[in-house]
């Protein structure tokens, strides 16, 4: 059977042979508004650099664009912009609110979604929905405004502009021939009843490189496009080969206009002070919204251009475009450009994308294929080039104005060294234009399928020295490199070891890279976050945001300290799944034994200190049934009774050593039977045990000893607690009436249960942890569930849900919670994706209604999708979920 083209690009490009990833959707979707852009006194990101200024100001540290691709330096950006006849504003890049403005924290208000792309983006394609009146920007600000935290979001289609179906469905789709040559087209459908017209500007340009005064990796000469005689533009810069940029003639059989501007500032807008040129970046904006026909270069040279179609199309009708840029040296030659030629490519590389998937998502129904197809799409989707070098963002560029000197005692002063220009797998690409470490660990998860060699790049990635801090730390995100997330870095790191070859064939090299650095983070937490060496740990809000009754990444109000249940319970977490890399290494290398033995000891430490009684210095509540974070002062010890995720965190620490393998190392073997033997204090307090006879040869190290685990599954699959109709709730709905309230100095603090967004502006009122569904620790609960499974078996069974009477083992348990993960996508009996809510269109609309986003979160009660919508980063780890329910 010949090899499945797509594989063999993979291949290729893993080798180095053909650099099949050197263009991809590397383009930001927001560029304005981020940290890295911001050179204000005080930080303040989101005036420094609103969306208005976007269109006439060039960006230093990256570019963004519609439904764009760049190369992975971001040296040559391409993307549409279009133009309904009535915006005020050339559609280049998606609107939203930022963080001040939104009710609910920074939010993208527009209409677009990813349907496709293989790992090496030979095809890609994306939808954007183009309201044909004029877009409502004034309209969504002023009522966003007006909106409190108790009231949702108000959206696009909330404001009418979709109605008597008067929109555009403007599709991009892309294919490469080769390594560098890369064809778009672009599909324009009036929805409309009426005839309308439509300008489509596919643009290419550089990102500005040379104004700046930078002598840094990346910094250039002044690039240059000039239109030739034969009416291709030819792209001259010098760390990229030539290219040509070469347009087809629009529907109407005519050659579009070509426009060339610079990609410069606009400082007589911005700053009324003359510049050494007077064509600029929003050039295309006045020439084709204001008639300003001089603001563009009548030579047709610069660095920035675009061919301009105008589409007069009939009601329910398609137009189509084509451009096509390709290197010098894989230049088909003329007349094999466009036409039959161009379109075969495509149509071979969505066969070749349809091949790649059929082997890659597992059989199962046709809607459930098209949410993995989507999923896996908007994943691949959510690479960007990421570029930001701190020292030189705080000590400014030679060629511009000198930064505020409280500069350098403000965000990101100790992180001097941190060094990024990747491409990187990011939450989302308009909201969260930026990494997070821990999102993406889980990223890695559903990547491991379709692309093995980019998980392990990026995994390895965060632990090189440019990134992690000289002391172990491993960076955030650009708000506050310092903060603290959960600990799941080594957790990806192994399981793609796993996922990413059989037994005798992983990669062992990726494995053991990965351990040295991972020592340095484990010595780097348990120095920093257990400074009294108890073997209980703080670390601040590490990812769940408002979850506490406190601000967790703040001094408390009540003095004194609060010991978390999941910040010790992801320590545990951590130091077990380094055990098991230890043991792992140990195979082939005796000298991993040594460490196998001190993450042994330090993980039974930990699980001790644990589940000691609270009122003794644990975090287990006997009464209840449960972990909780503690708080001690000088005068009281208290247990914060908010039944969290913080006490589910408990159960993703487990491992199961098999003794047939364990004996066959005999250091840590030696170790192991010394410690069972002489430490009779620690092994009658943890759920470390022999199987009892329920697995003849296996030890199961564990936070919860069985009793305890019950107690807390009984919970977690409690319909009035924990688990939901979609998923496990990360707030227990007994809060609903029943909500944690603590008086201090007078001022009352209270946890209740929110199923849907934030009812408080904690962490910026975006994010929330006191009740919906979140799929990243969903998706570590059911691999904990499977963990006790593998251990336990048919012996131990539970109520699924608790009190139904239905006895269930525990793999079957996470099986249960997968599907109804996975229902939060699919259409219900009546036609309704729950992530969509109430609206219609989604149910009802042939245009919509095969449409799916990936959202940062879900409502605990109806699984409507919250937060960003389409953060399908950690989201994507629905596909593993899709695994489990098509092969039960």
């Amino acid at each position: 059977m010949a090899e499945c083209p797509e594989r063999k690009r993979l291949k290729e490009s893993e080798t180095r042979t053909k650099n099949w990833k050197r263009w991809g959707p590397y383009l930001s979707e927001r560029q304005w508004g981020t940290v890295r852009e911001d050179y204000s006194p005080n930080g303040e990101c989101w005036d420094y650099f609103p969306h208005d200024d976007a269109r006439a100001r060039a960006y230093r540290w990256g570019e963004d664009g519609l439904m764009g691709i760049t190369d992975r330096e971001c040296r040559m950006c391409f993307c549409i912009a279009l133009w309904n006849g009535e915006d005020t504003i050339l559609k280049e890049r998606l609107f939203g609110l930022t963080g001040p403005q939104g009710n609910h924290g920074e939010d993208v208000k527009e209409c677009y979604y990813y349907l496709d792309s293989t790992p090496t983006h030979s095809y890609m394609k994306a939808l954007y929905k183009y309201p044909q009146a004029a877009y409502p920007y004034a309209h969504i600000v002023e009522e966003n405004a007006r909106r409190g935290v108790e009231q949702p979001e108000f959206e696009l289609e909330d404001t009418g502009v979709f109605n008597q179906k008067k929109y555009w469905d403007v599709f991009t789709e892309y294919a490469k021939n080769g390594p560098n040559d890369v064809l778009c087209r672009v599909t324009v459908a009036n929805r409309g009843p009426e005839t309308a017209t439509i300008h489509v500007l596919p643009q290419l340009w550089y990102r500005n490189t040379w104004i700046w005064g930078c002598t840094h990796e990346g910094c250039t000469m002044k690039p240059k496009m000039a239109m030739q005689k034969d009416g291709k533009v030819l792209c001259s810069h010098e760390s990229l080969k030539k290219f040509y940029y070469v347009c087809d003639a629009g529907p109407d059989g005519n050659k579009p206009k070509v426009l060339f501007t610079e990609n410069e500032t606009n400082m007589e807008r911005l700053y009324s002070v003359d510049h050494y040129t007077k064509f600029y970046r929003d050039a295309f904006h006045r020439y084709v919204i204001e008639d300003e026909v001089s603001a563009v270069d009548a030579r047709q040279r610069g660095t920035k251009c675009a061919p301009l179609y105008k589409l007069e199309v009939p009601a329910g009708e398609k137009r189509t475009v084509k451009v096509r840029f390709m290197a010098l040296d894989e230049d088909p030659g003329e007349g094999m450009y466009f036409g039959e030629v161009f379109d075969k490519i495509f149509k071979d590389r969505i066969q070749e994308a349809d091949d790649f998937y059929s082997k890659i998502i597992p059989v199962c129904n046709k809607e459930q294929y098209r949410v993995a197809r989507q999923a896996y799409a908007s994943l691949l989707w959510s690479k960007q080039f990421y570029h930001y070098i701190v020292k030189d963002w705080l000590n400014g560029d030679k060629d511009q104005p000198t930064p505020p000197e409280s500069r350098l005692k403000g965000r990101n002063t100790e992180w001097k060294h941190l060094f990024n220009r990747d491409v990187v797998s990011m939450p989302d690409k308009w909201e969260y234009p930026w990494y997070a470490s821990w999102d993406l660990a889980f990223h890695m998860i559903p990547f491991a399928r379709v692309d093995p060699d980019f998980a392990k790049e990026q995994l390895l990635l965060f632990l090189r020295e440019w990134y992690m801090a000289p002391n172990g730390q491993m960076p955030a995100y650009e708000f506050a490199f310092g903060d603290v997330n959960p600990p799941v870095h080594a957790w990806a790191v192994f399981r793609v070891f796993k996922m990413t070859g059989k037994r005798g064939e992983r990669d062992r090299q990726f494995l053991a890279r990965c351990f040295q650095k991972l020592l340095l983070n484990f010595t780097w937490w348990v120095n920093r976050k257990d400074p009294d060496g108890k073997n209980i740990f703080s670390g601040g809000f590490l990812g769940l945001d408002n979850i506490g009754v406190f601000d967790r990444s703040r001094p408390l109000p009540t003095g004194g300290t609060l010991e978390q249940a999941d910040g010790t319970a992801w320590v545990a977490f951590f130091c077990v799944v380094m055990l098991d890399i230890a043991l792992e290494l140990a195979r082939t290398d005796p000298s991993y034994e040594d460490m196998a033995s001190k993450f042994f000891e330090h993980f039974v430490s930990i699980v001790d200190a644990m589940n000691q009684m609270a009122g003794g210095g644990g975090l287990w509540d006997n009464n209840d049934g449960f972990y909780y974070d503690v708080l001690r002062t000088d005068t009281c010890t208290q247990p914060m009774r908010i039944r969290s995720m913080v006490g589910l965190v408990p159960l993703f620490a487990s491992l199961t050593l098999d003794e047939a393998v364990t004996s066959k190392m005999p250091g840590f073997n030696k170790r192991l039977q010394w410690f069972m033997k002489y430490r009779p204090d620690l092994s009658s307090q943890i759920a470390y045990m022999t199987s009892d006879g329920e697995v003849s040869g296996r030890h199961l190290l564990g936070i919860p000893d069985k009793k305890k685990l019950k107690k807390v599954l009984a919970y977690l699959l409690d319909e009035n607690e924990f688990l939901s109709k979609y998923g496990i709730r990360s707030l227990s709905k007994a809060h609903a009436d029943k909500p944690f309230t603590v008086n201090v100095g007078g001022e009352e603090y209270k946890v209740d249960y929110v199923p849907g967004e934030s009812s408080t502006y904690l962490f910026g009122g975006n994010s929330n942890w006191r009740g919906p569904i979140w799929l990243c620790v969903n998706y570590l609960i059911i691999e904990a569930l499977e963990r006790y499974d593998f251990f336990y078996g048919e012996v131990f069974k539970v109520e699924c849900p608790t009190g139904s009477g239905n006895l269930m083992r525990l793999k079957d348990c996470a099986k249960e919670i997968s599907r109804r993960l996975s229902s939060l996508f699919l259409p219900d009996e009546n036609g309704r994706r729950p992530c969509h809510g109430e609206n219609d269109m989604y149910k009802d609309d042939p245009n919509w209604k095969d449409l799916i986003l990936f959202y940062e979160y879900f409502h605990g009660d109806n699984g409507r999708g919250c937060g960003a919508s389409h953060q399908t980063g950690w989201t994507a780890v629905v596909v593993n979920c899709l695994e489990r329910v098509c092969s039960s």
